[in-house]
């Protein structure tokens, strides 16, 4: 085993020697004293050492595998807020393949809106693991252990193409031992399977950058530009093998016969290459970066083409399509290297390569089309919260700053531990000053470690680390781990470096640098009882006294066990915040949901009194706003609230768990009731009088079958008595709603239940004075079905002079059609409407009131076909839902019944442009504008639907009455510059093309 990890420096491997070494068959047992079976026993060789490398590395990949459970086993610890909220994505698409239905395209829609703003690429492959070994954070981890064989071996062949096979096998040593891989890998984060991915996607493209012959790169040398162990270059140009006048005058006895073996070899390799031009062989094997001619004659003569590159390039575009489906920021990694080699080859005129990487590059696109197509606008809106918001927040060094360009060059050191940093830099001044040494006067090449890798190499690594590092500082949101998919190619580099020192003592060197590597890594995850600060690099298993998380959830169970609960949580610490919290109320059968509240002094009043369950904490409240110790004031002095339970947390603080005193929404079991499985309203609660334009309390109580109430929308019409045809607007108003607010959920449901459902209702301010009745219809929201309910003697006076009642917070059905009231007003109306969205979205973590809505209203609608206000209330619910078919169907209805306001217009071209379609949105953006043509907003939809149809000439028609005239001056002369450019280029490529 000792020649698979320790070689002389940086030697050529065996393949090598006899690939480009012309010895072997050619050869005569003679020159240099080898037997006609050398070529034999060497080829075996290689073989078993290939055999001992994968060996190696799968016994890398058991060790780390077999640390890290023993972590996670001794660990107590509780996900942060980034874990916890990646746990639950992870989980909610476990969810939705549990009842999977490939065929249809809206379950497909369905499954890529369950992560708006993340790529859904690790929560798949969680599922999956899920599927096998259950639920939890701890079997959510075993994910990393497939992403740790994908990293490792694609370190490995880097490592392999690049330099040699052992410098690979050191790199994957070293990968395990960064403390910042070990510490993400320990941790359920998107950043280890997006570095695992990254460096997957940089092996492929290396390889197909490997497969380009010498005569598509213009060059004598049947090398590729990046030639693995590749020593002809450096070896010419330091006349170390061929130029003999380089020798010492004492050169002895057997560096006459190197040389002269050295001389045969080139001479054996030149003929050789002669003879294969004109004899092609049959089944050949033929690796990429050994083509020559020949075989380029024998492709032309078979006409068949090459298979390697192909392959090359397709693993390539389906990794890095993977790898953006992990991630976004991958593209930061692999942008400028896959730059660097298309504008090459495009220079080089190499059509058929520049097919190859087309090809890879539409694969990749293929593979996240779906997704990226589904929440493209999320995307692009999210990503300014994401940097720059979040970069303020965190006080991110400005990128005007010297210390924005220079963040993570401090955090590397913390990233793969000073020792291995200072042991490698070490390494590489030995080699540097041995290789000045062989220089001068002659020596073997194992005395010259850098100069057996050829320059190219280490030009793509530059490519790669520098581009990476350059792009990474370009965003102004900054962390330690935003980094992470380059340091496997450090590993390289450090591996590199380790290898750098005299051969007599430089496995000394390296063993005791991974010893010492070890002890650092044992150090940073030795387990603890305490709660320690965060350190770069360090992630103590917790062993101490568990967090209650479990024990609250339960609580919030055993009260309230048919029901789907938002608890509010105040505090946000990594211990106690709403991520974790919601992570394990989803893993109690997605019956608890976690949310943070209180965050606005405007909001306090409405978070206190739409929900029902709060959570408080004593000590430090982690990062919150002003607002939140309002409302824990609120919530402990108000007189709402009942504390239900408290638990002492680890950190010495105190968890507090408060319940309304008087919920909303109860749920008793009830004996099967003789109508059989019908929904009945059994009595409505009201005030006698109220007046209009303010909430009205009232409480419903239902009965029937669990299904029935469950998937129950009920249709509530509250009708002016004596009223019984065609009603106007002013004499009837609407409260559907889903039964029990659509909050009816049960691991154990009862077959029958009584639902006593208290909340409030909203009489039109224009609502006519007098008195009403209500008139009661169930629509079913799975199955369509619909069928009247009787309704027990009720009867509201709606009178101006009546004293209002107090009232509950409106259900959100409700609130949300007050809301659309504002569309018609245009973009102005638009901030305060989706604000208050944004708010409600809080109180509904699954959105279900959209459901409700939108079910209900497509009723109402199909019935009264020309009411406006039922189709601009559609229109915003299936917006909400991102339904965009739905949404272009109810915009359509608005702009027939309301063909005069622009913005209805406006509106279904945004959806339109929402889906992909801008010559739609273009025509109803002329009718827009001949109705609001001075509206910037419409014009500058306008330019966007120019964009998306390519037509830049229009784009820029569109939008230049809103760019200043310094600017428009600037951008065209910035155009007439590149336009120059374009043609000088394309002159003197075609005036040496001529040639």
């Amino acid at each position: 085993m000792k020649n698979v990890w320790e070689g002389e420096g940086f030697g050529r491997n065996l393949t090598q020697s006899r690939k480009h070494s012309g010895f072997g068959r050619c050869g005569s047992s003679k020159v240099g004293q080898r037997s006609p079976q050398w070529v034999d026993r060497e080829s075996f060789r290689v073989k078993k050492h290939n055999h001992h490398h994968w060996l190696i590395l799968t016994g890398i990949w058991f060790l780390a595998a077999l640390g890290d459970r023993l972590w996670f086993a001794l660990d107590r610890s509780i996900p942060a807020w980034d874990q916890a909220d990646y746990l639950t994505g992870a989980l909610n698409y476990w969810q939705a393949l549990q009842n999977p239905q490939w065929g249809f395209g809206e379950w497909w829609t369905d499954l890529w809106l369950l992560s708006s703003k993340i790529p859904p690429g690790t929560y798949l492959v969680t599922a999956i693991v899920h599927n096998f070994f259950g639920i939890g954070g701890d079997r959510a981890t075993l994910v990393h252990l497939f992403f740790s064989a994908i990293l490792l071996a694609s370190v490995y062949g880097l490592g392999k193409l690049l330099f040699n096979p052992k410098i690979g096998l050191w790199a994957a040593f070293l990968c395990v031992l960064f403390p910042g891989l070990y510490q993400v890998r320990l941790d359920f984060l998107l950043d280890y399977p997006l570095t695992a991915t990254v460096t997957l996607s940089l092996y492929c493209l290396t390889g197909w950058k490997l497969t380009e012959t010498a005569k598509q790169r213009k060059t004598p040398h049947p090398q590729s530009d990046i030639t693995p162990n590749s020593s002809a270059d450096s070896s010419k140009k330091t006349g170390d093998t061929l130029n003999i006048k380089s020798a010492s005058p004492e050169t002895d006895v057997r560096e006459f016969h190197t040389i002269s073996l050295k001389l045969f070899r080139k001479f054996c390799y030149l003929i050789r290459q002669k003879i294969s031009n004109f004899i092609p062989k049959r089944n050949s094997r033929w690796r990429g970066n050994d083509r020559g001619n020949g075989e380029e004659k024998r492709e032309k003569a078979t006409g068949k083409l090459p298979l390697r590159p192909w392959i090359w390039a397709t693993g390539f575009g389906v990794s890095f399509g993977v790898a953006l489906m992990v991630k976004q920021t991958a593209v930061l990694f692999l942008c400028i290297p896959l730059l660097w080699v298309g504008v090459g080859t495009v220079y080089r005129r190499q059509w058929g390569r520049v097919v190859q990487l087309a090809a890879g590059v539409c694969l990749s696109a293929l593979t996240i089309y779906p997704w990226y197509r589904t929440n493209w606008l999320l995307v692009l809106t999210g990503s300014k919260r994401a940097t720059v918001d979040a970069a303020i927040a965190e006080g991110d060094p400005a990128l005007n700053t010297l210390g924005a360009w220079t963040f993570y060059l401090k955090q590397l050191p913390h990233q793969i531990s000073w020792p291995i940093l200072m042991v490698s830099l070490l390494g590489f001044a030995c080699a540097f000053v041995r290789y000045r040494q062989a220089n001068r006067t002659y020596s073997p090449e194992s005395d010259r470690p850098l100069a057996s890798i050829s320059r190219a190499s280490w030009r793509w690594i530059g490519v790669f680390l520098l581009g990476s590092y350059l792009l990474c500082s370009l965003n102004i949101n900054k962390d330690f781990r935003y980094v992470l998919p380059y340091l496997p190619v450090v590993a390289l580099v450090v591996a590199a470096g380790l290898m750098g020192y005299d051969r007599r003592w430089g496995r000394y060197v390296r063993w005791g640098t991974a010893t010492a590597a070890i002890a650092i890594a044992m150090a940073n995850l030795w387990p603890t009882s305490e709660l320690l600060a965060p350190q770069p690099g360090a992630h103590h298993a917790y062993m101490g006294a568990p967090w209650p998380h479990e024990a609250a959830i339960g609580e919030i169970l055993e009260t309230a066990p048919h029901l789907r609960s938002t608890l509010g949580v105040l505090p946000s610490t990594p211990g106690i915040n709403q991520h974790n919290l919601n992570y394990y109320g989803n893993l109690a059968n997605f019956q608890v949901y976690g949310r943070q509240v209180g965050t606005r002094n405007s909001h306090v009043r409405q978070d206190a009194r739409s929900l029902d369950w709060f959570v408080t904490k004593t000590g430090n409240q982690g990062s919150v706003g002003e607002a939140q110790a309002a409302i824990v004031q609120r919530i402990k002095t108000g007189g709402e609230f009942q504390l239900r339970e408290s638990w002492e947390l680890p950190d010495g603080s105190v968890l507090e768990l408060y319940h309304r005193q008087n919920p909303p929404v109860r749920v008793e079991a009830i004996a099967p009731p003789s109508q059989g499985r019908k929904v009945q309203l059994d009595r409505v609660s009201i005030p006698a009088q109220s007046p209009a334009g303010v909430p009205v309390s009232v409480t419903y109580q239902w009965s029937g079958d669990w299904a029935e109430l469950r998937q129950g929308i009920v249709l509530l019409t509250w009708r002016k008595v004596g009223e019984w045809g065609e009603t106007g607007a002013r004499d009837r108003w609407f409260h559907d709603r889903g039964i029990g607010g659509g909050e009816l959920r049960s691991s154990a449901p009862p077959a029958h239940a009584k639902v006593i459902d208290r909340t409030a209702m909203l009489p039109p301010g224009d609502v006519t004075p007098g008195d009403y009745t209500l008139v009661a219809r169930y629509l079913n929201r799975n199955t369509g079905e619909s069928y009247p309910i009787s309704v027990p003697s009720v009867r509201l006076t709606v009178d101006p002079n009546a004293t209002a009642s107090p009232a509950p917070e409106l259900d959100w059905v409700t609130q949300l059609r007050s809301l659309s009231a504002a569309l018609p007003l245009g973009p102005d109306a638009l901030g305060p409407v989706f604000d208050e969205i944004g708010r409600i979205n809080q109180y509904d973590p699954i959105q279900d009131y959209l459901n409700q809505a939108q079910r209900s209203l497509e009723y109402r609608l199909q019935r009264e076909p020309q009411n406006l206000e039922f189709a601009y209330n559609l229109a915003l619910a299936n917006v909400l839902r991102r339904d965009a078919k739905g949404a272009i169907e109810a915009l359509q209805t608005v702009v027939q019944l309301d063909p005069q306001n622009p913005f209805a217009h406006a509106y279904l071209a945004f959806v339109y442009l929402y889906d992909w379609q801008p010559r739609e949105a273009e025509i109803a953006l002329e009718s827009a504008r001949a109705l609001a043509p001075e509206q910037l907003e419409i014009q500058l939809l306008g330019g966007v639907a120019a964009l998306m149809q390519g037509n830049l000439v229009q784009l820029w028609h569109r939008l230049q009455q809103f760019v200043p005239s310094g600017i428009q001056t600037l951008l065209f002369a910035v155009v007439i510059v590149i336009m120059v450019l374009l043609s000088a280029v394309l002159l003197w490529w075609g005036i040496k093309s001529r040639r």
